[in-house]
């Protein structure tokens, strides 16, 4: 009970955080934003992988996962990163933390569960300040900034089809409010303006999961996976305003709304392309695995016909990942540290995001610790990332981060009756 009311209270708490700006990157300016990882905290610090699966942990990305589920588990997690913007001649510093995830698995039968949560989906966050000397010869400062995002609300259910076979489906309803922002003054006139675009965005995808996992001389497991998650269909409700401001108050002038029915742009579509995932791994039941994915998606189809971009454009996008864990002995009752879990994990993305005729790449190296709480099945999940996103080539923006991040993951036994002797 006392897990069930903390669980309780911690989701009451985390709902106002998603409130909050997900992203302080500069790249969250393009499509809908930064992309998030969607995974929990254990399968991220395996480089994200999404095929290993077990009886007692949930895996968000793959619900064929849900098949093998046997305990109601409650998931959690946080991360903070501090991060250095560096671009050919400036470096600043900031930091962001962010709920990643609250969501529950629970079985329904032997071979069938079933589970449900919230994550955020992608964030917008961003101020990038441009000086320049326009033609008349005055100076003219643009900062461009950006806030809002979009949250995705699921439904999973997996079951065992046949023996080291398991499928899974999901639901996924997205919803946020996307908001770019350009302010601009230009030396010796009296008022700046400022373009404000407003997108309200909400739909519906699917992802579909297949794992298999055949026993090998009785002693180790053969890791199989494959995931599609569908084109992504959000309808977006837009709205611009354009008004001038005092430079000396900041007070507004004048505010005109655009029209946006007469240009076919109140209502438009975003389409991201589907997701299609594969991974194959190796190891031995409660003691180590070792596997690795790739991931393809064909975004050079992509556009946002509302919030066009110069000298930016998309290119079909892949990720690939490998990742690791290992447990000395699960069953010690001597050493504490001999039943903890280490994982370890490297990915690499092709973002398929362009800008001035470069391709945005993101590195990453995960490592971290799962942690027993007590006699039970529950755990505490400690990882750790350092990576870096972009380039300082053709006046862009190169991140490197550094990121902690905490996940919670309580067992519990329901539809259960208990039996008194």
């Amino acid at each position: 009970m006392i897990r069930k009311i903390g669980f309780a209270i911690l989701c009451l708490t985390a709902m106002g955080l998603y409130g909050q700006n997900g992203t302080v990157s500069p790249y969250s300016y393009f499509g809908i934003g930064d992309l998030r990882s969607g995974t929990t905290i254990e399968n991220r610090m395996m480089g994200g992988l999404s095929m290993y699966t077990d009886s007692i942990h949930l895996t968000l990305k793959n619900p064929a996962g849900y098949g093998k589920l046997r305990l109601t588990t409650y998931t959690a997690g946080m991360s903070h990163r501090e991060i250095s913007l560096n671009s050919f001649t400036e470096q600043e510093k900031t930091s962001v933390t962010n709920l990643e995830y609250l969501a529950i698995g629970f079985p329904i039968s032997p071979k069938i569960s079933a589970g449900f949560g919230i994550r955020p989906f992608s964030s917008v966050g961003y101020d990038v300040l441009q000086e320049r000397t326009n033609t008349n010869g005055n100076e003219e400062t643009n900062l461009y900034s950006g806030e809002g995002g979009i949250n995705q609300v699921f439904f999973s259910l997996g079951f065992e089809l046949a023996r080291d076979l398991n499928l899974g489906a999901s639901v996924n309803y997205n919803f946020g409010t996307l908001e770019n922002t350009k302010t601009q003054r230009v030396e010796g006139l009296q008022y700046g303006t400022r373009e404000i675009q407003i997108s309200e965005v909400g739909g519906y995808d699917f992802v579909y999961g297949l794992t298999f996992t055949p026993r090998i001389k009785d002693k180790y497991t053969l890791f199989t996976s494959a995931v599609i998650n569908t084109q992504v269909n959000l309808v977006s409700e837009n709205t611009q305003t354009i008004n001038s401001f005092s430079l000396s108050t900041g007070n507004t002038i004048e505010e005109l709304e655009v029209n946006l029915a007469q240009q076919g742009l109140k209502n438009t579509e975003l389409k991201i392309p589907t997701i299609a995932t594969f991974g194959l791994g190796f190891g031995e039941d409660k003691k180590w695995f070792l596997g690795a994915e790739y991931s393809f998606q064909q975004l050079s189809t992509f556009e946002n016909r509302f919030l066009r971009i110069q000298n930016q454009e998309y290119t079909d996008a892949s990720s690939y990942a490998m990742g690791a864990f290992y447990i000395p002995d699960y069953a010690s009752f001597n050493s504490y540290f001999k039943r903890v879990i280490y994982r370890a994990g490297v990915r690499y993305d092709f973002t398929g995001i362009v800008v001035n005729g470069k391709e945005i790449q993101n590195f990453g190296i995960t490592f971290g610790l799962g942690l027993p709480l007590g006699g039970s099945f529950s755990n505490l999940n400690l990882g750790f990332e350092w990576g870096k996103r972009g380039t300082t080539a053709a006046d862009l923006i190169e991140e490197k981060y550094f990121g902690v991040n905490v996940g919670v993951s309580f067992n519990d036994r329901w539809f259960q009756k208990r039996k008194i002797n």
